[in-house]
C-alpha cells in the first residue's frame, strides 16, 4: 500500500465516521473505497467492519447525554443488536456473496419512507387510540415485541452487510417509540457499535481481513465519529430525518 492510499483510508475514514453518527450510512463510502484499493468484497467488508468500530465508540461518546437519557433501552438495544450480529456474521460467512443484493435496495427506500412519514403516521396512531379509547396514548419509552423483532433484524443486517442500517434503524425506533429523534439517532449510533463490535470478534476469529487497512480506517473513523455526533445533536429534527432519507435513497441507488 502507497503513502496515498494510505492517505485515502484514514481520510475514508473520517468522512465514513461523520456519516455513520449523523445518517447511518458510512458503509457506502467506505466500502467502495477499499474494494477500489483491490481487497475482495468479502475481505473489504470484514476489513471495513472492523475499522469502523472506533466510529461507533466516538459516536456513543458524542451522544453519551442521549444515549443516558435512553435508560434501559440503551441496553435492550445492545443486546438485541449483538444477538442480531451474530446471525449476520454467520449468514455472511455462510451464505454465497450478494445473496441480498436483490432485496436490500428496496428494503431501504420503503425505510427510507417509514422515516420520511413517520411525523404523522405517529400523529394517526395517537388520533385514533385517542377516539377509541378516550384517553391519550401513553408515551411509549420502551420497544414493543413487534419492535424489538424488528430491530433484532436490523441488527441482523448490519451483522451481514449494513449499507443503510442506521437508515433502518432510525425508522424502526422512530415508529415503534416516541422518543426524541436525538436519542433515536443516539441509539442508531449505539447500534451500529454493538453491531460492528459483535462481528468484528466473529470475523477476527474465522476471516482474514486486512489488518493495516483497517487500522488507518479505525484511526479516521474515530475522529469522523465523534464529530459526526456533535453535528447530529445540533441538526433540527425536521433536518436530520430529511438528511437521513436522502442518504438512504442515495444507498439503494448505488446498490441497485
Amino acid at each position: 500500500m502507497t503513502l496515498v492510499e494510505a492517505l485515502l483510508v484514514v481520510v475514508t475514514g473520517v468522512f465514513a465516521g461523520v456519516l455513520s453518527s449523523t445518517v447511518g450510512v458510512a458503509s457506502l463510502l467506505s466500502f467502495p473505497v477499499l474494494v477500489a484499493l483491490g481487497l475482495p468484497p468479502v475481505v473489504a467488508n470484514v476489513t471495513n467492519t472492523l475499522g469502523m468500530i472506533p466510529a461507533g465508540l466516538g459516536g456513543v461518546v458524542g451522544y453519551r447525554d442521549e444515549v443516558r437519557e435512553a435508560g434501559r433501552l440503551a441496553y435492550v438495544i445492545v443486546l438485541v443488536c449483538a444477538g442480531g450480529a451474530v446471525l449476520g456474521a454467520a449468514l455472511l460467512l455462510g451464505l454465497p456473496p450478494g445473496v441480498f443484493e436483490t432485496v436490500v435496495p428496496f428494503l431501504i427506500l420503503f425505510t427510507c419512507l417509514l422515516v420520511g412519514i413517520q411525523p404523522r403516521v405517529a400523529a394517526w396512531l395517537r388520533a385514533r387510540h385517542e377516539r377509541r379509547h378516550g384517553e391519550a396514548l401513553a408515551e411509549r419509552r420502551h420497544m414493543s415485541p413487534t419492535t424489538t423483532v424488528f430491530a433484532t433484524i436490523t441488527g441482523m443486517y448490519g451483522g451481514y452487510f449494513g449499507a443503510g442500517a442506521g437508515v433502518m434503524m432510525v425508522a424502526v425506533l422512530g415508529l415503534g417509540t416516541d422518543l426524541e429523534l436525538r436519542i433515536v439517532n443516539g441509539l442508531k449510533t449505539l447500534s451500529l457499535m454493538v453491531g460492528n463490535i459483535v462481528a468484528g470478534l466473529i470475523f477476527v476469529v474465522v476471516a482474514d481481513p486486512r489488518w493495516d487497512i483497517a487500522a488507518l480506517l479505525a484511526g479516521g473513523s474515530l475522529v469522523g465519529g465523534y464529530v459526526g455526533a456533535r453535528i447530529g445533536r445540533k441538526l433540527p429534527d425536521a433536518v436530520f430525518r430529511w438528511a437521513v432519507v436522502a442518504a438512504g435513497i442515495v444507498a439503494a441507488l448505488l446498490l441497485f
